[in-house]
């Protein structure tokens, strides 16, 4: 059904960590669906009203094929059995060829707990003998995007340009107003710019204006070496 399912912990990771990507690989005909674990909320500033109305402009700016939200708990998700065979049956109804998932190391409790989550979910996806529903489906890969509340600069494995999409990803960030815009500071730097400034770095690591990075905890293999920038 999907080519690519983006996991992401909250309402806006996505959209924070892989906007651009999500719009470039869109833009190539790619089928793309993000799953949010969580609601995202109490936050100071949202509802789970607000927080939906938000996630449903962002995802008509990316242009989203699917999105639906798992309904576990904010601030306390945990890889438990039951959220892993949740998520394993998404697995099965939606079949992505590729996974993306937040990266290992981060500050945010939620966001490690998702990375271990959607790695066992994975595994458990193609178990042949279970109470599951679907048919037994196992990922290709899992890629790791970059959504940290640490401050600092990881090694990617690879780095997408998407110089071309960095208004629309901007765009969809700044659909989630409670959460970046209202009662936010807004003299310069903001959030916005912060991201901005960052897209810059990885694209002058490869040579474009802007780029998002991913890590992969197994080899990136290539066909042609006519695709590397």
């Amino acid at each position: 059904m999907l080519d690519i399912l983006v996991v992401a912990p909250h309402p806006d990771d996505a959209e924070l960590g892989m906007g651009g990507t999500i719009l470039r690989f869109k833009a190539e005909g790619l089928t793309i669906g993000v799953l949010d674990l969580t609601s995202g909320e109490p936050t100071p500033l949202g509802t789970p009203e607000v927080r939906l109305r938000e996630t449903d402009a962002a995802t008509q700016v990316l242009g989203l094929d699917w999105r639906e939200n798992l309904g576990l708990p904010n601030r306390s998700l945990e890889p438990s059995l039951t959220a892993r065979a949740e998520l394993a049956a998404v697995f099965r109804r939606t079949r992505p060829r590729w996974l993306f998932a937040p990266y290992w190391i981060d500050a945010h409790p939620d966001h490690v707990a998702a990375t271990e989550l959607v790695e066992a979910a994975r595994f458990w996806s193609k178990l042949t003998k279970s109470n599951m529903p679907g048919e037994p489906f196992y990922p290709e890969r899992i890629f790791y995007y970059y959504c940290l509340h640490l401050r600092s600069i990881p090694q990617p494995a690879f780095v997408v340009d998407i110089s071309d999409f960095w208004e629309q990803k901007r765009a969809a960030i700044e659909c989630y107003r409670s959460q970046f815009i209202e009662g936010k500071p807004q003299g310069p730097p903001t959030l916005v710019d912060r991201l901005r400034d960052l897209a810059s770095t990885w694209g002058w690591s490869i040579g474009v204006r802007y780029g998002e990075a991913f890590a992969c905890r197994e080899p990136v293999g290539l066909r042609s070496m006519r695709e590397v920038i």
